[in-house]
């Protein structure tokens, strides 16, 4: 089967998942700078221009990979619900997790706790195990409804590591057979 150059639509009972689009720009750059959102992803409100260069890397990572991140919005009202998907970030991590997909999940602060990561992922990871045999996650220790989240979705924790000189908790998880 030949790679997707590009997200394709994926949906579910109250979300549609796209590619990333120049639109999209506003809507992640309010996300990012809310403090729910970047408190355990990173500790820093993100710039409109480092928001835009992670929209240019979603779509880029299509091109090169065959897969990436969707954006997630409620089919009723066209709201962002967030970024998530699958990232080949090259991170600076300590091990290593360069060899499998990164799975990846930011929801803006007022789609938090109502159950729409587990939703858009449940799409994504049925559309990644067709495709990929493995995936891994990081997320930071502190971040106990994303770690729950994680081991829902079937993600087991390896180790625990460093990134830009702070633990992570590095989980892995095998495609659904």
């Amino acid at each position: 089967m030949p790679a997707p150059t590009s997200a394709p639509k994926l949906t579910t009972a109250r979300l549609t998942l796209t590619a990333h689009a120049a639109t999209d720009l506003e809507d992640c750059a309010a996300m990012w700078s809310d403090p729910r959102v970047y408190t355990m992803i990173g500790g820093q409100p993100r710039t409109r221009e480092d928001v835009w260069i992670r929209l240019l890397r979603s779509v880029g990572q299509w091109t090169l990979f065959g897969y990436g991140s969707w954006i997630a919005r409620d089919t009723a009202t066209g709201n962002l619900i967030g970024e998530l998907g699958l990232i080949e970030a090259r991170r600076a991590i300590d091990p290593s997790i360069d060899a499998t997909p990164e799975t990846g999940w930011t929801l803006a602060g007022d789609a938090q706790g109502k159950g729409y990561a587990s939703e858009a992922l449940a799409a994504i990871l049925a559309w990644t195990d067709a495709r990929i045999p493995a995936t891994t996650c990081i997320i930071d220790p502190a971040n106990a409804p994303s770690i729950r989240l994680a081991e829902r979705l079937g993600y087991r924790l390896r180790t625990t590591g460093t990134y830009r000189d702070a633990p992570i908790l590095i989980f892995d998880r095998a495609a659904a057979s």
